[in-house]
């Protein structure tokens, strides 16, 4: 072997072995345990960053320790590919978005695999091709005949630059997350699925998720928001066009008696009623339209309303309360209507003290504390007071009695309500998967029939930043449909759509007799290991988690769940802040692997953190990282050049021997722990560098069995790297002679007898202060661990001119001489 390493050649040298004997491709193998291995797909942007690179990195170092552990390992690779980001960056190049995207996706698959990832190639997927997208027009237009997905006018955030719908957390300040512009409320038609049908399973699956992270099954079961509450009626004093009166969902019926005003969204029906003959309301609800209503704006900003000068009835003492219009109410949640109790909720205390509205107490704490009104709301539960006969009741009581008023009266029931609202699909953009249904002539749609599928969309278009090229072409809509026009929807999917089952075509991608392969998605599914940022813990995983339901009840699959094991990593920090283009301070990998090579960037990326934590960069770690490799490098070379080993004699072995060997054997033990159940990559390096400096402490060259210890040390060095530092390990185990290769050896194998110690390290004090070490026999007696301690040059040294009193022995452990 070179006596230098050259990461260029080497690594050149292992990828062309894995190109040319197509290493990672695989096939069912029923007589194989399985193991699906998969990162979050990229959106194909032009160029990886470093959190791509940790990412992959992550996904690769278990799919390859996977593999050796005897399992038939699928770890595929594809692009999220549409999207609006796409139709910006064609603006800017005057191109168009599917020419730039795949552009893209050719110079980023180089750069995967010139980082050594093990992906299947023969997998790959690429969302915006008609192959894909086909049939997931194909089951949406199932879902619409199952009565899962309906058409409805909806308000939205629309984007009046970007011309698109905006989810609440796409707005901030006001303004579009990416054109900056005033975002409005605007009411359009939307398409919809029905995952609130799936509401009560999503919730109760995730206790089938042992193991994902807590805090991401936390934030789900908060997003679907399941609570028990009230559903009644306040009818109206005066009907307002056709309604005589709204309904109002709540959770604190308990409350009720605090009511002292009722407020209505600004989209309500009646709110609109209402301001075709008051022009300051109609301009107070246009206000309300450009407003925010990312939930965290909601609960700071400054409460804003206008009285309507119309009265509710309460529903149970049916005294009249005032109806306001109030910015703090939305269409989207409940009924667009709250009952408004100022002294127990402090948005509404926020509200009623601005334009001094009454505030009434009707909940005390339950310690029978005063609390003070003029500060702020009480929101505790507590014991009921000011609410006649309901007073004295806990909220539970009260809860079950006031319920029991309203059921009798028909103004009330008791409702299980969920905070999750059906999906909206529908996106007025034009790169995305069109939407498979035609528009009638005399209204309403008709799904596109299978037979006229994949409803194409054009690639080769004009972008101009206005109107969606399909939306703009007449020619595009027009369609036929057994001998009558039809004309096809130009709203494109949500591409959460493309996102939520990815990972199951996978298993088919080449698949051409439906959307799956039942069989093969039955082999490799759930993903048995899935890796992917926390910011998609709400939308993406729980639309995936619907999805594969979804699938499952049409019987393309068969499992509950689509993800098995989820590890959300950290982000990469530079200078304690997250790296992006933005804040200029990004690295490129491509100028490190050229410099350090893919290996070194592997192992830095590795070693820096664990990795569901933040790793912060470190010009330092990378050259680290190389000077390790270099060594390992050297030290193989080195035990090369010494000559033949001989066999592996264990009783044959001196002591120093026997050390190198138990320390071969116990980082073999951690390092398979630290993979395999406790996923910390950055202790299994430090334990194999660990590991390569006792070897060359031990190390004993001048003799056949002394290199046979060696080779055992070095060969489980580097088949424990495999999976971090494919490149470097291929080429050092064929340097040791090896006809095969690390990703197809078996993992290293324990030797517990090689764990036993004959000898133990005794602590020597002097009055208590460390003064020797020694190395004894197991289980040596006291008098002959005393002799031994005693007998120390630098222990004797610290007994001149003193007098020993006592020794005490602790076997095994410890000799402390005590002396004055």
């Amino acid at each position: 072997m070179q006596d230098q390493y050259n990461p260029a050649e080497v690594e050149a040298q292992a990828q062309q072995y894995w190109e040319e004997h197509q290493s990672f491709n695989v096939v069912e193998d029923t007589s194989k345990e399985k193991f699906y291995c998969l990162a979050m797909f990229p959106y194909p942007s032009g160029k990886l960053h470093m959190g791509h690179v940790r990412n992959y990195t992550i996904t690769d170092v278990i799919a390859r320790y996977q593999r050796m552990q005897g399992k038939n390992v699928l770890h595929p690779m594809g692009w999220d590919a549409f999207g609006l980001p796409a139709e910006n960056a064609a603006l800017q190049r005057n191109t168009a978005p599917a020419a730039w995207t795949y552009s893209n996706t050719d110079h980023m698959r180089s750069q995967l695999k010139q980082l050594g990832f093990g992906f299947d190639w023969s997998r790959e997927l690429t969302t915006c091709k008609p192959e894909y997208y086909k049939w997931e027009q194909w089951f949406f237009t199932r879902l619409y005949e199952k009565g899962l997905v309906y058409k409805r006018m909806a308000t939205v955030n629309w984007d009046p630059v970007d011309h698109t719908v905006l989810a609440n957390e796409q707005v901030i300040d006001g303004r579009g997350w990416r054109s900056g512009a005033l975002v409005e409320r605007k009411e359009i038609p939307q398409w919809f699925i029905k995952i609130t049908a799936y509401a009560e399973e999503l919730l109760a699956d995730l206790d089938k998720l042992p193991n994902w992270p807590e805090q991401v099954k936390t934030m789900q079961r908060n997003w679907i928001g399941k609570s028990r509450g009230l559903d009644m009626h306040f009818d109206l004093a005066s009907p307002v066009g056709e309604f005589t009166g709204f309904d109002i969902y709540t959770t604190r019926p308990d409350t009720i008696m605090g009511v002292t005003y009722v407020s209505l969204a600004a989209e309500h029906p009646i709110a609109k009623i209402l301001a075709e003959n008051n022009p300051a309301l109609a301009q107070f609800i246009a206000e309300c339209k450009v407003q925010s209503v990312a939930e965290a704006d909601m609960a700071t900003m400054e409460k804003r309303g206008i009285d309507t000068g119309i009265k509710a009835l309460h529903p149970i003492t049916g005294e009249p309360v005032s109806v306001w219009i109030a910015n703090y109410v939305l269409m989207d949640y409940g009924s667009g209507a709250v009952m408004a109790v100022p002294a127990h909720d402090q948005r509404d205390y926020e509200f009623a003290k601005k334009y001094d509205l009454p505030i009434s107490q009707v909940i005390a704490p339950q310690n029978g504390e005063a609390i003070d009104l003029t500060k702020a709301a009480f929101t505790e539960k507590g014991v009921l007071v000011n609410s006649g006969e309901y007073d004295g009741l806990d909220f539970n009581a009260a809860f079950d009695a006031i319920a029991s008023t309203l059921e009798m009266a028909n103004k009330g029931q008791v409702k299980t309500n969920y905070r999750l609202r059906d999906w909206g699909v529908s996106r007025q953009r034009y790169w995305g998967a069109p939407i498979p249904m035609f528009n009638l002539p005399d209204g309403g749609e008709i799904p596109v029939p299978a037979h006229k599928l994949p409803v194409l969309l054009p690639e080769d278009v004009v972008m101009n930043g206005v109107h969606s090229p399909i939306k703009a072409d007449p020619e595009w809509r027009k369609a036929e449909l057994d001998g009558q026009a039809v004309e096809r929807e130009t709203d494109t999917f949500d591409t959460f759509m493309e996102s939520s089952w990815y990972y199951a075509r996978y298993t088919c991608p080449n698949f051409e007799g439906g959307m799956l392969d039942k069989a093969a998605a039955d082999y490799w599914l759930p993903v048995d290991q899935y890796v992917g940022g926390i910011e998609h813990a709400i939308l993406h995983l729980l639309y995936s988690r619907f999805f594969h339901k979804l699938m499952r009840d049409e019987g393309l699959v068969s499992c509950d769940e689509p993800f098995e094991r989820l590890l959300c990593q950290g982000m990469v920090l530079k200078d304690g802040t997250k790296m992006s283009k933005s804040k200029g301070n990004t690295v490129d990998p491509e100028e490190l692997i050229n410099q350090y090579g893919a290996d070194t960037v592997r192992l830095f990326s590795m070693f820096a953190a664990p990795p569901e934590q933040s790793m912060e960069w470190s010009d330092s770690g990378v050259e680290g990282a190389n000077r390790f490799l270099r060594r390992l490098w050297k030290a193989v070379e080195g035990h090369i050049n010494a000559g033949t080993p001989g066999k592996l004699v264990v009783a044959d072995l001196p002591q120093a021997q026997k050390d190198l060997r138990r320390k071969t054997h116990e980082t073999i033990q951690k390092v398979s722990d630290d993979y395999g159940r406790r996923q910390t990559f950055n202790t299994a390096i430090a334990a194999t560098m660990e590991l390569l400096n006792e070897t060359s402490k031990l190390a004993d060259r001048a003799n056949p069995l002394g290199l046979a210890v060696e080779r055992e040390a070095l060969e489980a060095a580097i088949l424990l790297l495999a999976p971090i530092v494919p490149h470097i390990s291929h080429s050092l185990w064929q340097a040791l002679g090896h006809k095969s290769i690390p990703l197809n050896e078996k993992w290293p194998t324990l030797d517990e007898s090689a764990l036993t110690r004959s000898t133990v390290e005794v602590v020597i004090q002097v009055n208590g202060k460390l003064r020797g070490k020694l190395d004894a026999a197991i289980d040596s007696p006291k008098e002959q661990l005393e002799a031994l301690a005693l007998a120390q040059e630098n222990v004797q040294k610290f007994l001149e001119g003193i007098t020993v009193r006592k020794v005490i022995v602790v076997p095994n452990k410890l000799v402390n001489i005590v002396a004055n």
